[in-house]
């Protein structure tokens, strides 16, 4: 489905209906109650109302993950961890070399360092049985971890100036929540209420309203030995369907869009797509397999049950496929320059398409039933 949404995306911006997908994007949408509320552009609504839903999504996984999941024991979660570090840190740095004489395009540093956990597990998934659970493991608790870090950096690295009154608004609704979560609440409207304000506030403060998303889900409360009712998996089976089907595609469908026209091979040159392109092609898959490497052989980590190096290098590849966090951090990076947010896309799409494309014949080959 994402996938369709993003080819249905370049489609219509190359067809007839390119002026009307624009327009419709940047029109202006109201949203309040008399003179109280905010407007914003359907591409901002996309953006920083609806990809919050994703975020909560993202971490409500997140945090099960660590209280009771694959990350919860340091042994199993320290592979991932690392490999998620290489995969972060080369593509940064590939990105950095090719754009370091053209000054501002290096605000774009950190898009090649995201992982797309539903397209890299979606193309995982067709292998089927060829490849081990503890790979697939492995890639999905890595690439929590890579959003994990990508939150991190757009909180850190991507806030415009701060508006402390906000700010304020902002600490004392998530305290709020803290007390709801102490007391265990177990019914989500409170969460919600003070969830809407919460987004509100950090639109209004300078931080990316996305991340109002990541405190929201934090404080959502879920016990290791809770048998009867957990509040954090009841909502992650709610919004699942939605998230994957809904905002996700959506998403896609608003930000895959580049007009082609007048772009050739050497588009692709100019330093910005060719330091996301190489980012994503080459640095995820040597970050992920040397760190990891480097980390089994001094014992720091165990290598995937029932796996070998061949096959774990075609998952690392397959870490390549950045898609929905890279164009997301692109259109931060680059929101003062947007003649650079064609050349993210290109970037994007090219690099996300040879990870997919490679890691998956790689693996078809490497995993040849004799």
């Amino acid at each position: 489905v994402l996938l369709i949404s993003a080819v249905i995306a370049l489609f219509i911006s190359n067809s007839s209906l390119s002026n009307l997908y624009f327009e419709t994007l940047n029109r202006y949408l109201f949203i309040g109650i008399n003179n109280v509320g905010i407007k914003m552009s359907l591409l901002h609504w996309i953006n920083d109302a609806l990809m919050a839903i994703f975020f909560f999504f993202v971490t409500l996984e997140i945090k099960r993950e660590f209280i009771q999941g694959e990350l919860s024991k340091p042994k199993q979660a320290l592979l991932p961890i690392i490999g998620a570090i290489g995969g972060m840190a080369v593509p940064a740095l590939i990105y950095i070399i090719i754009n370091f004489e053209t000054g501002y395009t290096l605000k774009g540093w950190a898009i090649p360092s995201a992982t797309d956990i539903a397209f890299s597990i979606g193309v995982l998934s067709l292998l089927g049985s060829r490849i081990p659970l503890s790979l697939k493991v492995f890639l999905v608790a890595l690439a929590i971890i890579d959003d994990l870090g990508a939150i991190i950096i757009i909180a850190f690295f991507y806030s415009t100036e701060l508006q402390y009154n906000f700010l304020l608004l902002m600490l004392i609704s998530f305290i709020l929540l803290l007390i709801l979560n102490k007391f265990n609440i177990k019914k989500f409207l409170p969460y919600f209420f003070i969830g809407i304000l919460l987004w509100y506030f950090t639109h209004g403060s300078g931080i990316h309203s996305t991340i109002s998303g990541v405190l929201l889900a934090m404080s959502i409360p879920h016990r290791k030995n809770e048998k009867d009712f957990s509040l954090l998996l009841k909502l992650e089976h709610i919004l699942s369907p939605y998230v994957a089907f809904g905002i996700m595609p959506l998403f896609a469908l608003a930000n895959a869009g580049v007009d082609l026209k007048g772009i050739s091979f050497t588009s692709l040159l100019a330093p910005v797509p060719l330091g996301i392109l190489c980012g994503l092609f080459f640095g995820k898959q040597i970050g992920v397999f040397l760190f990891s490497f480097i980390s089994v052989k001094l014992k720091f980590a165990e290598m995937p049950s029932n796996s070998n190096w061949l096959k774990f290098y075609g998952v690392g590849v397959l870490t390549g496929i950045g898609f929905t966090m890279s164009l997301f951090v692109g259109n931060l990076a680059f929101a003062d320059y947007l003649s650079e947010i064609d050349g993210v896309k290109i970037g994007v799409l090219t690099g996300s398409f040879l990870s997919a494309l490679v890691g998956y014949f790689m693996l078809l080959i490497v995993t040849q039933k004799k």
